[in-house]
């Protein structure tokens, strides 16, 4: 993914660590007709992926695996955006130890999701880009919302790899091809293009109507005897996880090395600094 030197002082690797969950940032509810847990990302003003947001993710999905719901729902409680992506302010003017610290917490949401048992689905309620299109890929079944709002990996334009966690779901998603030219371009999709590519398998006119049909996509479950279905859905998804598991150390040196080189700051610094003119 990027280019490997030894860095120092790197953060001890945790596989899942339990966070204290922040409920002005993530609002999660129970609904005991149905059985399904619904957790909203609502980090203002653009669930930008910090710390303290993956963090909060974290518990509260590994929260809503113990006590064993028929499902889970993944959304956004903020208008028009579902996640505008890894927050940049955690990349730019850094140190070795915050990057190595946030990289592991973003390790730990994708492998925590990844790897749920319980059926998980995406209601997308608007923009989705980069790490926001990661959260989405990393469920089982995607809901867009219909509007102006796209959806991709536009790392590229922004003059960042696409790390391989989100490559590799890429691929696994939308094929090779169109992964590739995807990923080189950094395409931002429309929702009708979004889905036929297969980024996302149904639209809905609204977020009612995105969890209504996330919720039909789990209650499809219901006479499936849920043992056989996660020890499946563990085989089809076990290569990804794998490599993540044996190479988490590997990802964070190669990570820090390339957010700390100098070409990657100045674009960020350009970018960030971009977004405060607006």
């Amino acid at each position: 993914m990027f280019a490997v030197k030894r860095v120092s002082n790197i953060v001890p690797i945790r596989l899942f660590k339990a966070y204290s969950t922040n409920s002005k940032i993530i609002d999660v509810t129970h609904e005991d007709d149905t059985g399904i847990t619904t957790i909203s990302m609502a980090r203002q003003p653009v669930n930008g992926l910090n710390k303290e947001l993956l963090n909060a993710l974290t518990t509260s999905l590994l929260d809503a695996q113990k006590n064993r719901p028929k499902g889970v729902i993944l959304t956004s409680a903020l208008p028009a955006i579902f996640s505008a992506g890894l927050d940049l302010l955690e990349l730019y003017n850094r140190t070795e130890n915050q990057l190595s610290e946030f990289w592991q917490a973003l390790q730990d949401t994708w492998l925590t999701l990844y790897s749920l048992e319980v059926p998980v689905a995406a209601a997308i309620n608007g923009a989705c880009p980069a790490g926001g299109c990661m959260l989405a890929l990393s469920t089982e079944y995607r809901v867009l919302v219909e509007g102006k709002h796209t959806m991709g990996l536009n790392e590229t334009r922004l003059g960042i790899t696409v790390p391989k966690m989100f490559k590799d779901l890429y691929i696994d998603v939308i094929g090779y091809r169109k992964a590739e030219i995807a990923c080189l371009r950094g395409s931002l999709f429309p929702p009708k293009e979004a889905l036929q590519i297969g980024l996302v398998d149904e639209l809905a006119t609204d977020k009612t109507e995105a969890v209504n049909k996330c919720q039909k996509y789990i209650e499809e479950f219901k006479n499936i005897p849920a043992l056989g279905r996660s020890k499946t859905k563990l085989l089809l998804r076990e290569s990804n996880l794998r490599w993540m598991k044996e190479n988490r150390e590997k990802d964070i040196e190669d990570f820090v090395t390339f957010a700390q080189s100098p070409t990657v700051q100045a674009a960020l610094k350009f970018y960030i600094e971009s977004l405060k003119r607006k």
